[in-house]
């Protein structure tokens, strides 16, 4: 039954009175029925009425109790444990009270200094002269007479109105005090509050600010969702912001939000969030339209590329240009590029740590785009209100029409396609337990050449269950398997017509928990566990009249293991530790077959001794090592703080390649018995500084690292079916350093940021023969130093619908290898080449400019539109790619490779529903 009670709260803390009644003794029994449904049965079998309202009561929670000849008061506290309901007994009634306590006299003994609101229920709390719903207070806990404690907990979570998703970042406060904090990256925070009346505030950059009135009567919860500001552009991609990095004692971390980049000019209009985040300091790549990235003076294979902890071993679609993530399924990315959390590992430089969106538990709702090369949807669809949704995308290119168009009759012959598709399952069992499931899948294919096509695809399945054991600790099980494939298709009328193929498979366990143990530590810890699988290539005829000869290279299998844990201890109020370890285990498993090599010697396939013969998941050698990583945060003031840290990694596995930069046909190979594993140090300093002028923010940042082990190879090296592969590779250090400058301007008409870097990347073969050494033994440049570079993205707002931006970038030329002479040897003639890398290719700049034009704000509408009219490379300057030489008629000369050296204007329409 519900009644609407008219009450005062007294304060005193006097016991109860009661009538006589309430000494009387009862019998009940009840199992696995909800608490209404046990008031019911007392009322039944007693004259005992009960007064409340239903909505006090989670009918979803079943209790069960066994009470013989027990007295009534006894028989109703056990009822209501673990509520927050207290309960007044009258003679034969018995009036239920939310969080508070009815006293039916007040004594003046002893009581506690608590400001409590007089206060009482209607059956409309809006006055009719009032617009808006004014939030009643929030009742916290439930209030008892026999405690001493003048403080108590109030925790919850922060979550987006529209799709439940966790915010991280959101400052907690209590209004006219100094009680704050921070949530987490689960939206998760928690206070501790005086006893009494208090106002919660929520203050966020990207969501409208909200607060509550509470009044907290021991240890509770109360959570929020919040509302996104939808009335201007979004304004920063880069979202590295100062709460971020004051919550943190991390270096070198960038979060870039998919929401955030659409008014970017980018190469035919794709939105790309990888793209993004070459134009952060210390990133960088090797060339335009390049797959892979180097940071911080790192190799291509030295990132680790996760899509919901599944890695993607080749993220590139159409040679590099674009990415094989669909942007409109993305949440954000995480850019690790400084100190890597310690449950991250294998890998040296940086790990991109990609987060796809949840879906709508709501309504049916979507987005998409069309532009002149490709075209792409996503559709949320709720499975369970409130609860589950299914989120999923496909994307396909068109761009068959460009080649076609083309004046070079080899490329006009030529194709080039590629898709993506996309799944989500997400759902929220309950408060403690939630599951996703994601599935991705890419496919590229191409060819150049009329004889060859050459096609490569990822494929991704991901599982996580999250449980939370309570407000302070949860755990996270993810689950993983992830392929990446290729395959070369010849078909030639020459007998020498062959298929080859390749792939790799990694299958891997984690289980991590979260443990918040006081004010001052915050810890992560858990294991995790990979299986590689690599084939590393084969070749088979292609066709009955082919003469090639079926060749199989032997499997390679790993085992990749680690502990780790981390604590954010805070020290002080400024100072922040936060200090982590791993441990790693790698071990190289069987069947397989490793040559053993002459002692003294080079390694030739001459110089072989003997072929050890290893069964299936024998251990062929394992390797190992503590990984510490640590960060120091102190704060001078809210505007400006310093950090520094030291992390070291161990790396397993290694990526072939004899180009400058990585190709869709490269290979990985695995540590074994002749290839070592790669280990690398960091050190990193930074000073951050928010100006009060405009939200403008300033960061310096400077790294030193130190690398082993690092991956080379001889001059004209055979890679791809090679048995005696170790022959052509060469092992040596690495060194790099590198100062990283960002300006950026979050909020205004105009906004932005500025970034520069500079930064050099040196490597040392060295060995005691010759025929390993690789100028001299000395350092050198390697293929991607590039000391400069410069990024300015800019946005300027005319209107609440039109906006103009624009994207410059400058580089140093990378290091190339010049021809400087010829010789003649026993009557032939031969090209003399300078050291490796002594010279360097013209510098790269470039300008994209666009105006992007929102359609009309009105709320009540089909679907919301954008569009995005750009030029890439609005100067067209012919940047070059790289340089090849040709001798003619004696001469050695030198030729030119680019690939946009014209503007290319696109246009590209996006919508939302």
């Amino acid at each position: 039954m519900r009644i609407f009670i008219i009450f005062l709260l007294f304060f005193g803390f006097n016991p109860l009175l009661y009538s006589q009644d309430q000494k009387n003794n009862i019998n009940l029994s009840y199992s696995n029925i909800n608490r209404i449904d046990v008031l019911k049965k007392i009322e039944t079998s007693t004259d005992y009425r009960f007064y409340f309202q239903d909505d006090w009561f989670d009918t979803t929670i079943l209790v069960s109790g066994n009470f013989s000849n027990k007295p009534f008061q006894d028989v109703l506290t056990k009822v209501f444990e673990d509520t927050d309901l207290n309960f007044f007994m009258d003679k034969n009634r018995i009036i239920l009270t939310k969080n508070s306590i009815i006293y039916n006299t007040f004594q003046n003994t002893k009581t506690k200094d608590i400001n409590v609101p007089v206060f009482f229920q209607q059956y409309d709390s809006v006055t009719k002269n009032k617009a808006e719903k004014t939030a009643p207070i929030a009742l916290i806990g439930k209030e008892t007479i026999d405690t001493e404690i003048d403080f108590y907990t109030l925790s919850g979570h922060i979550t987006d109105l529209k799709d439940d998703k966790k915010l991280g970042d959101v400052t907690v406060k209590v209004k006219n005090t100094e009680i704050s904090t921070i949530t987490n990256s689960e939206g998760f925070y928690s206070l501790k509050l005086p006893v009494g009346l208090a106002t919660i505030e929520i203050q966020s950059i990207l969501y409208n600010n909200t607060s509550r009135k509470i009044m907290i009567y021991s240890n509770g919860t109360l959570d929020f969702s919040i509302i996104e500001k939808i009335n201007q552009l979004k304004e920063v991609i880069v979202k590295g912001k100062n709460s971020q990095n004051i919550r943190t004692a991390i270096t070198g971390v960038t979060t870039i939000e998919a929401e955030g980049i659409k008014t970017v000019p980018l190469v035919l209009g794709e939105r790309d969030v990888l793209k993004i985040a070459l134009t952060i300091p210390g990133i960088k790549t090797a060339g335009e339209g390049s797959s892979g990235f180097n940071v911080r003076g790192g190799k291509e294979d030295q990132n680790l590329m996760l899509l919901d902890n599944g890695t993607i071993y080749n993220p590139a679609h159409l040679f590099g240009f674009f990415s094989s993530l669909n942007p409109y399924t993305i949440n954000k990315v995480d850019i690790y590029k400084g100190g890597i959390p310690s449950e991250f590992g294998g890998r040296l430089s940086s790990v991109f740590d990609i987060t796809s969106k949840n879906g709508n538990t709501e309504k049916f709702s979507g987005e998409g785009g069309i532009g002149p090369v490709t075209s792409n949807l996503t559709a949320s669809i709720p499975v369970v209100k409130g609860k589950a949704s299914l989120l999923v995308g496909g994307r396909a290119t068109y761009s068959d029409w460009i080649l076609k168009s083309l004046d070079d009759e080899n490329l006009k012959n030529s194709q080039a396609s590629f898709y993506d598709l996309f799944a989500k399952y997400s759902h929220k069992i309950n408060k403690n337990n939630s599951v996703e499931a994601t599935g991705y899948y890419s496919k590229d294919k191409y060819s150049i050449t009329p004889d060859s096509l050459y096609r490569y695809s990822n494929s991704l399945v991901s599982l996580k269950w999250k449980h939370s054991f309570n407000e302070k600790n949860n755990s996270e099980l993810n689950v993983t398997n992830s392929e990446y494939k290729f395959s070369i298709d010849y078909e030639s009328a020459n007998p020498e017509s062959f298929i080859f193929k390749y792939k790799i498979n990694e299958t891997q366990a984690s289980l991590k928990f979260n443990s918040e143990l006081n004010s001052k530590h915050r810890l992560t810890y858990g294991i995790a566990s990979k299986l590689y699988k690599v084939n590393p290539g084969e070749i088979n005829p292609n066709g009955a009249s082919s003469l090639v000869n079926s060749i199989k290279i032997d499997d390679e299998k790993g085992l990749e293991s680690a502990l780790f844990f981390s604590d954010k201890y805070k020290i002080t109020e400024k100072l922040l530790l936060d200090i982590g370890a791993r441990y790693s285990y790698y071990a190289a498993l069987g069947p397989s077959t490793q040559k053993i090599y002459q002692e003294g010697v080079p390694k030739t396939p001459s110089t072989v001794t003997e072929e050890k013969v290893y069964a299936n998941n024998e251990v062929i050698n394992s390797s190992g090592g503590f990984e510490p990583r640590i960060g120091l945060r102190y704060i001078f003031d809210e505007s400006l703080f310093v950090k520094a840290g030291f992390d070291k990694n161990y790396q397993y596995i290694h990526l072939l390649t004899n180009n400058t930069t990585q190709s869709p046909t490269d290979t990985w190979k695995l540590s074994d018995l002749n290839v070592k594993p790669e280990s690398g140090l960091q050190y990193s300093l930074g000073i951050f500084k928010k100006l009060d002028y405009k939200d403008i923010e300033l960061s310096l940042e400077g790294y030193y690292k130190t690398s082993k082990n690092i991956l080379d190879y001889k001059v004209g090296a055979n890679i791809l079916l090679n048995e005696n592969l170790e022959t052509e590779l060469l092992q040596g250090n690495g060194k790099a350093y590198g100062i990283e400058f960002l300006l950026k301007k979050s909020t205004g008409r105009l906004n932005g940021w500025i970034g520069y870097t500079y930064s050099r990347t040196f490597i040392k073969l060295d060995s005691q023969f010759n025929d390993e050494k690789v100028n001299n033994g000395a350092f050198f440049p390697t293929n991607f130093d590039k000391p400069h570079d410069v990024s300015i993205v800019m946005n300027y707002k005319i209107t609440h619908r039109y906006s103009f931006s624009s994207n410059f970038v400058y580089q140093t030329g990378r290091p190339i290898t010049y021809p400087i002479g010829k010789y003649t040897y026993n009557g032939a003639e031969y090209t003399m080449y300078s050291d490796r890398n002594r010279y360097r290719i013209p510098d790269y700049y470039r300008l994209d400019i666009g105006l992007n034009i929102e359609g009309n704000h009105k709320i009540k509408k089909l679907a919301h539109s954008f569009w995005n009219i750009s030029v890439y490379n609005v100067l067209g300057r012919n940047n070059p790619y790289s340089i090849f030489f040709v001798t003619k008629e004696g001469q050695v000369k030198a030729y030119q490779t680019s690939i946009f050296s014209v503007p290319i204007p696109t246009i590209t329409y996006n919508f939302k529903f």
